[in-house]
């Protein structure tokens, strides 16, 4: 095998946004930096986060809430986030000629709306400070000798450096290169390594009206999950119908209690078409809209009586209904059926839509192992490790890539 003789100061294994980050990081210290990744190009998946907007960050200006987003994680999180955390995001892009927006739930954004422009900013202050960037280059393994990891071995032969830093990201959208390779790694060097499933991510369903609504995006919804006919939890917000099911950031952020739900067995969800109004007034403005058009036929009417762009998805519902009667043959009994329907539109959820969708993907290293002051291995001193590797669960909404920073930054500074 291939001997690169150079021991760099750094290298950092995987170009996406940690990756990136702590390069640019470590060789603004003057380090001498070598950047290595498999795809052709850096930033694949930072290219097309946030549907290609990048939600940079979460503007969330209490701490204690900030973190408690992050669960189990949020303990271990105190310590790094006041070495770098949201105010300190906004400063480094801001400083670098790129305005920050928040906007809806305290999401933030390049004023640009374009991932490209953060990309751009990360790039160029790698060019400024000379890292090397070698891409097509596949890791094999990880080689260690006692507490220290010596090299890596590429298909371009082996690696050395004093330190190494470890940003190759989970396993959510596996098409940009994100496989979940350093969790293997990673195991074989020892470490405890929480299997990776899909967490933020959409749900798929079995319901035709669900399916024909496929592009339509309602902003206030209540969705509440059943298992067994009893009650598990609710969430109001934001739902977009897809055609295969649902997503936007409500059902994102239910997705990983719902899959837990889905390992005991079926689960049913009905959607509360106007979450701010009861049956009793739903019903009294519906009768309202009758008593105006009682010689229409019932379908004719319906754009007047349910959310924008629901009216024929209504009638996929297997309810009993019949909508080709005129309005002033309806029954107090089918209205009444009629409320309670746009109260509890059912949905039954098949399952979690895989890597290729998910905004996230859970598992990764315990925290337990590492430093978190440095992000450095308790195992080996001189490996760091950053981003989505490690085991911590997040929401949508700028939290997954504010760890990104936060642990990259720090990862930087310490090798």
């Amino acid at each position: 095998m291939k001997n690169n003789n150079k021991i760099w100061d750094v290298i950092v294994v995987g170009g996406g946004a940690s990756g990136m980050f702590a390069a640019s990081i470590s060789s603004s210290l003057g380090k001498s930096v070598l950047v290595i990744d498999k795809n052709k190009n850096l930033g694949e998946k930072l290219k097309i986060t946030g549907g290609g907007r990048c939600n940079i960050t979460n503007n969330e200006p209490d701490i204690h809430k900030m973190l408690s987003i992050y669960g189990d994680g949020a303990p271990y999180l105190y310590s790094p986030f006041s070495v770098f955390g949201v105010k300190d995001t906004f400063k480094y892009f801001e400083s670098r000629g790129l305005p920050l927006v928040v906007q809806a739930r305290n999401r933030v954004f390049p004023a640009t709306e374009k991932a490209l422009d953060v990309f751009n900013i990360l790039e160029k202050e790698m060019k400024k400070y000379h890292v090397t960037i070698q891409t097509n280059s596949p890791v094999r393994k990880i080689n260690v000798d006692g507490e220290k990891v010596t090299s890596i071995e590429t298909n371009n032969g082996l690696l050395y450096a004093k330190s190494f830093i470890l940003a190759t990201g989970g396993m959510s959208h596996p098409e940009t290169g994100s496989t979940g390779d350093g969790l293997v790694w990673l195991k074989d060097i020892g470490h405890s390594v929480k299997d990776s499933s899909p967490d933020i991510v959409p749900l798929a369903v079995g319901d035709d009206w669900v399916k024909s609504l496929a592009g339509i995006s309602l902003s206030f919804m209540k969705i509440t999950f059943y298992q067994d006919g009893k009650k598990q939890f609710s969430k109001t917000g934001k739902i977009l119908f897809t055609h295969f099911g649902l997503s936007g950031p409500l059902i994102l952020n239910s997705s990983k209690k719902v899959r837990e739900l889905l390992e005991s067995g079926s689960v049913k969800a009905y959607i509360d078409a106007y979450p701010d109004t009861n049956e009793g007034k739903l019903e009294e403005s519906i009768i309202k809209v009758f008593d105006n058009n009682k010689n229409k036929i019932f379908r004719t009417i319906l754009k007047d009586v349910v959310p924008e762009g629901m009216s024929k998805a209504i009638e996929l519902i297997d309810t009993g209904l019949d909508f080709n009667m005129k309005v002033h043959s309806i029954t107090k009994e089918d209205r009444k059926k009629f409320v309670k329907l746009l109260k509890n539109l059912p949905v039954t959820v098949t399952n979690l839509m895989g890597y290729e969708r998910a905004v996230v993907a859970d598992g990764g290293v315990s925290l337990n192992e590492l430093d978190m002051k440095t992000m450095s291995s308790k195992l080996y001193k001189n490996l760091y490790i950053t981003g989505d590797l490690l085991n911590i669960n997040r929401n949508s909404g700028g939290y997954s890539l504010q760890i990104c920073w936060t642990t990259g930054y720090i990862a930087g500074m310490s090798a």
